[in-house]
């Protein structure tokens, strides 16, 4: 299979005063995630990459948890970008959580384009070993 892109420079037209410049597209991406369980809760992995601690979004409201976030790459200067097929993707992706899990102790750490979510299930809702007594 052959996959060839053709670049073709075209000449840079000024913007007329007033005019609005046309909108780039916004490509919706939906992250690829691990989810882990075990007896104390979930832990919930996503790949974000090119994703900063400012342009991400986690919320949770009535059992939804929402993942929203913006990755920019940057162009270095003197380049000038040639060729681009998703500049600067948004990013999507929610789960809704069951009543057993513990939404206000969510924690959330963001590390080389990949979040982390740690979801703890409510005490009352973890497997415990119930003692049994004799007589």
């Amino acid at each position: 299979m052959n996959d060839t892109t053709e670049v073709v420079q075209q000449e840079q037209q000024p913007v007329a005063r007033g005019e609005r410049e046309p909108a780039e597209p916004r490509t919706t991406l939906t992250p690829p995630v691990d989810v882990i369980e075990n007896a104390h809760g979930v832990t919930l992995w996503a790949d974000l990459p090119g994703v900063s601690k400012e342009k991400l979004e986690v919320r949770v409201h009535d059992g939804n948890l929402h993942i929203e976030a913006e990755a920019s790459v940057p162009t270095r200067a003197g380049l000038r970008l040639q060729h681009a097929e998703i500049r600067a993707p948004h990013f999507s992706r929610s789960f809704m959580l069951g009543a057993e899990f513990d939404t206000s102790k969510i924690e959330a750490n963001l590390q080389d384009g990949v979040l982390k979510l740690a979801i703890p299930r409510r005490e009352e809702a973890r497997p415990r070993r119930i003692e049994v007594n004799v007589g």
